[in-house]
């Protein structure tokens, strides 16, 4: 199997929702989302999808210090993958300039938001004009975004930015199943969603709440990569709550082996990706 064929799997260790109000393992504090992406990473996870949080109120804080203490913590201890994301806006009060401060760190990897959309009990705004300025930053400091749809119509969207030289090949495009105001988690949508992908791109599977692992498995007999983390989903199985994310990866990794899926490593996801790497981002700092 070529590295190629491998599945990258990405973790989502936190998110920028109230999940901390239905579960007591969430991490919260810079050090603990740091632990828990090096043991995601012990398992086999090869990204960090990370959002930071104010460790007194728990909810979302984007600010350049905190993200600084997370990256710093896992690149002391792995050569895991950092993807911070410019997400986490409208429904949690955060504004566009906020959110773009994660792109302050150089990451090599970004999450990329490109429509607006009704996001649970909130809306999320993404304006046209910000959209385009957020992909022309991430061109400018050689981050990789990784764009997010919601619905078939944001794939469009993805791939006008890249007709418009805003973001490079191979696209990096994650379908995102079950939020309330995307497109309802189920088979039917996710196998419609990856016919609509462009050519010339490396999909990636992020399903929301129980329909987690259901979807991710089909996901990964599509071929596509996946995401699994407690910002996405709380719950191992019906009932029980995950005490961690390395347990969460953990079942996805048991998942791809019983599928005879081989998972790639950060270095071998880099190649796929197209990522610049964490010595790019410590020369542009």
């Amino acid at each position: 199997m070529t590295s190629t064929e491998k599945i990258i799997v990405t973790v989502a260790l936190t998110g920028s929702a109230s999940q901390w109000q239905k579960t007591p393992y969430l991490p919260i504090a810079p050090q603990e989302i740091a632990d828990q992406a090096v043991q995601a990473y012990e398992e086999g996870a090869a990204v960090a999808h990370v959002h930071v949080r104010d460790p007194a109120t728990k909810g979302p804080n984007p600010n350049t210090s905190l993200y600084r203490e997370v990256l710093e913590r896992i690149e002391a201890r792995c050569d895991m993958i950092v993807q911070l994301t410019t997400g986490g806006g409208g429904p949690y009060g955060i504004s566009f300039d906020q959110r773009m401060c994660a792109l302050d760190m150089y990451p090599e990897f970004a999450s990329l938001n490109v429509a607006t959309m009704n996001f649970g009990e909130g809306v999320f705004i993404n304006h046209p004009a910000d959209v385009r300025k957020a992909a022309r930053l991430m061109l400018e400091r050689n981050i990789k975004p990784e764009v997010e749809c919601y619905d078939v119509g944001h794939i469009e969207l993805a791939q006008r930015l890249a007709d418009q030289g805003l973001i490079q090949s191979p696209l990096r495009i994650s379908l995102v199943l079950g939020v309330v105001g995307g497109i309802p988690a189920r088979p039917e949508h996710l196998i419609h969603l990856m016919r609509s992908l462009p050519v010339n791109c490396r999909p990636n599977i992020i399903a929301i709440g129980r329909s987690q692992f259901g979807m991710l498995s089909l996901g990964m007999s599509l071929g596509a990569d996946v995401r699994t983390g407690m910002e996405d989903n709380i719950y191992l199985s019906k009932g029980v709550l995950a005490k961690n994310n390395r347990e969460l990866v953990s079942k996805v990794i048991r998942i791809a082996k019983a599928m005879d899926k081989e998972t790639a490593t950060p270095s071998e996801a880099r190649t796929i990706l197209g990522l610049k790497g964490r010595s790019m981002r410590l020369q542009q700092q």
